[in-house]
Order: C-alpha cells, then structure tokens, then sequence
C-alpha cells in the first residue's frame, strides 16, 4: 500500500474530529467537512475528490465565508512578505514567481485588498498557484469593480480550486 492511500485509509478510519481536523487544512467550513465525511469510506483519491465538490455545493453563504475565513488577511506589505514566504515552504515552490514581486506590487497588493475587504466583507480569494503577484494584482483590481454577488461566487469558484490542489496534495 502506497503512502496515498495509507492517508485514505486513516482519513476513512478516524474518528469523526479526527478526520475532521484533516480536512480543516484543506477549507475550514465545517458544513464542507461535514458533509465529506459522512460519504466516508472513500475507495480512491477521485471517490474524495468528487465528495469534496459535492459537499462545496449549494452551501450557505455563512459556510463560504467560514471557508474564507481560513486564509489570512492581507493587511501590510510585511504581512504579505511573511505569506508568501510560508506559503512557498508549504506549496512546494507553487508561488515561486510572486518571490520575485517589487515592492510597489506588494504594496498596491496590500492596498486593493483592504478595500476589496472593506467593499465586500471577506478577503480576496484567489488560487494563487502559478500566478506571480503582478498578476494576482491585475485579478484583484479586475474584480474590484464587481458586486458582492458576483464576488461571492468567484470566491466560491477559487476556493474550490485551492481545496481540490490541496487533497491533492495532501494524499497524493
């Protein structure tokens, strides 16, 4: 047996809070984590991958927002410094280009995201693999302009993506 699915295994057979805490890593709605585990047990990576939208689906908004919750808040350029540089030890080196970002980029970074904060009430979600932070700027301020609607639903569309990379990760 493969350390994949030794993690499946243990992900199946621990207790409910126990795999709950897992698949807090990976979004931290607990309605989301909820719902995945009670199609517990999963066969393969794809039988979690395809509970894991499922449960994503048709949630509350207090659940999306829980889910968004999870990610720090971008605040101050060194508080963006200090995200990038722990995300680039997690991520295995996924957001390698934004390393490379000016300090005026990290600085209007910080900026948009305040008032996208302030506009909205949740912080800018974006899947940021692969993306340098010139373009996660160029994202931000293209979706500044949208209603909280619009904005809750792109929300949901990239949180999404991050969780799906993450159990992918995590039990691959």
């Amino acid at each position: 047996m493969n350390e994949s699915q030794n993690q499946l295994t243990q992900l199946n057979n621990l207790p409910q809070e126990q795999a709950k805490a897992i698949l807090m890593q990976m979004c931290t709605s607990e309605t989301w984590c909820e719902r995945i585990l009670q199609r517990r047990p999963f066969a393969d990576l794809q039988a979690l991958v395809q509970a894991a939208d499922l449960a994503w689906q048709n949630l509350t908004e207090a659940d999306y927002l829980q889910a968004f919750d999870g990610h720090p808040k971008i605040g101050d350029v060194n508080s963006l410094r200090a995200k990038y540089a722990n995300t680039k030890a997690l991520a295995s080196g996924e957001q390698s280009a934004v390393n490379n970002a000016d300090e005026a980029v990290l600085h209007d970074l910080a900026i948009f995201n305040e008032q996208y904060h302030a506009k909205f009430g949740f912080i800018f979600i974006v899947c940021a693999t692969g993306k340098s932070a010139e373009q996660m700027l160029a994202l931000l301020k293209a979706r500044l302009p949208n209603d909280r609607t619009t904005e809750l639903n792109n929300a949901e569309v990239e949180q999404g993506k991050i969780f799906q990379l993450r159990l992918s990760k995590y039990f691959n």
